[in-house]
């Protein structure tokens, strides 16, 4: 089988070849196309994580508040509610079911919808970690700080989330990569991502092989990026001579 990777240059209307790849004076290009979808690949991830980042540590602290189980309680829930729905019906519920039930949320867009359904559904993998983390430091960090008068946001504030954070870096590294390739089920409510991209034009061309690899190579580099951005993060905010201490429970 012939490949052919000039599909990539053909105008998306009359699949015409264009000099160059890229089009002009409101042509578009099969390969403009996916840069674009690349683009909203990337602005639901981002996003979505920013989300996910914001939500799971309010959770995650809210779990580990002592003396306060309402607050454990809704946590906990939090976390058993979005982590046990899989991420395509939650999709669905956020697109179909909630704006019937809030008919204001009919005129929001597909993309916000998608980027609250993913960061949730994130947020709830990351407030297990960030939970994981703070129980995973010595109690004494707590009590000292408390000793010394601190507030309880104090004691997080200053104390715990930083140490926390250090140690489930690792794991958030997961996180960010999945929350990236999760996006791909954006398509399914007509988001124009890598996803969607590489089926429509694989109907309108018949060129399956290249569109995918292509597709998949875009995610890989996505992928490689994240991991090494994430792994320099781990290397600047490494403290000098301390080692992180495991996450199978917490310290004494």
């Amino acid at each position: 089988m012939a490949w052919d990777w000039q599909v990539f240059c053909e105008d998306t209307l009359d699949r015409s070849p264009v000099p160059g790849c890229f089009g002009k004076n409101g042509d578009i290009t099969y390969l403009d196309w996916m840069l674009s979808a690349w683009g909203w690949t990337v602005s639901v991830s981002v996003l979505a994580l920013l989300l996910a980042l914001a939500s799971g540590m309010i959770i995650g602290v809210l779990r580990t508040l002592p003396n306060n189980k309402w607050a454990v309680r809704f946590g906990n829930a939090w976390v058993e509610f979005f982590r046990n729905i899989p991420l395509l019906v939650q999709i669905f519920l956020w697109y179909h079911v909630i704006p019937a039930i809030f008919p204001a949320l009919k005129s929001v867009s597909g993309f916000v919808l998608v980027v609250l359904a993913l960061g949730f559904f994130t947020s709830a993998r990351i407030a297990e970690q960030v939970r994981s983390g703070i129980e995973a430091l010595p109690r004494g960090q707590r009590h000292a700080a408390m000793a010394m008068g601190f507030t309880t946001w104090q004691v997080y504030r200053y104390v715990l989330l930083p140490n926390a954070l250090r140690i489930i870096i690792p794991p958030l590294t997961s996180e960010t990569m999945n929350i990236f390739k999760n996006s791909s089920v954006a398509f399914a409510v007509s988001v124009a991502e890598l996803t969607m991209y590489a089926m429509q034009v694989q109907e309108e061309t018949g060129r399956g092989v290249e569109v995918y690899l292509a597709v998949t190579g875009l995610y890989v580099i996505s992928a490689f990026a994240i991991n090494r951005i994430m792994a320099w993060i781990e290397k600047r905010s490494r403290v000098p001579g301390l080692s992180a201490p495991s996450m199978a429970g917490g310290g004494h």
